[in-house]
């Protein structure tokens, strides 16, 4: 079982930057993919990055290549989104996920494990 703990969201302009922690518990963090999801209001949870168990690689989606970043440090059991040019558009509760076997995927299907959520919210 593991239990994963979002921080970090708030209140920032377009162009501005944060960054989400997501703390989970557990001996085997290490063993997890981990991944971000977003779901703004009344559209469907969404695919923003994803990070290997060792964090040698990470995969994005389109929408935020190149302004936001997925990091890991499993010392501390804790996988980060640095998010950076933030627009309107990116305003949406975000969700820390750990996949059990490994695998780094944008589907939402495969994660067993979800965090209670994080609002961000971008203004113009």
């Amino acid at each position: 079982q593991v239990q994963l703990v979002e921080s970090g969201g708030g209140l920032v302009q377009a162009g501005g930057s944060l960054r989400l922690s997501c703390a989970a518990s557990g001996r085997t963090f290490s063993t997890y993919a981990m991944a971000w999801f977003r779901q703004a209001p009344g559209k469907g949870r969404e695919f923003v990055a994803t990070i290997t168990k060792s964090g040698g690689s990470a995969y994005y989606a389109d929408s935020v290549k190149g302004r936001f970043t997925i990091s890991r440090d499993n010392a501390k059991n804790t996988v980060y989104l640095q998010m950076d040019s933030l627009t309107p558009e990116d305003t949406a509760v975000y969700y820390c996920a750990a996949e059990s076997t490994g695998w780094a995927t944008r589907m939402v299907g495969p994660y067993d494990y979800w965090g209670q959520g994080t609002q961000v919210t971008v203004s113009s």
